[in-house]
């Protein structure tokens, strides 16, 4: 029994832990944003139907969509390599940077 819990408590901690490891920087991340702008508009808001809108999604989930391409479970050959120079922290500030723009209105 004591060995469940252990899991369960590692398992949701591995899921929590990179979501609050997001304590990105605006600033920063709309310096880094420059190169996302030519598909995804300046402040995340795509004039293409064939790319997303990143303007006011949740940061968490942009935050894990980065890593997940990186790491290869999502399959985008030209997000894969955007992301691949980028690190952590990148990913963070580029997270809080579409999350504070204006757009998306998804409630939790």
């Amino acid at each position: 029994m004591k060995t469940k819990r252990l899991l369960i408590a590692g398992c949701l901690a591995a899921f929590i832990m990179p979501m609050s490891a997001l304590a990105g920087n605006v600033a920063a991340g709309k310096e880094k944003s420059v190169v996302c702008a030519a598909c995804h508009g300046q402040t995340g808001q795509s004039v293409s139907p064939d790319f997303p809108n990143l303007g006011g999604q949740h940061g968490d989930y942009l935050y894990r969509a980065l890593l997940d391409y990186k790491a290869g479970y999502r399959k985008n050959p030209i997000m894969s390599a955007q992301v691949e120079s980028l690190s952590k922290a990148d990913m963070a500030d580029l997270a809080a940077y579409f999350a504070a723009q204006s757009g998306l209105s998804v409630k939790r």
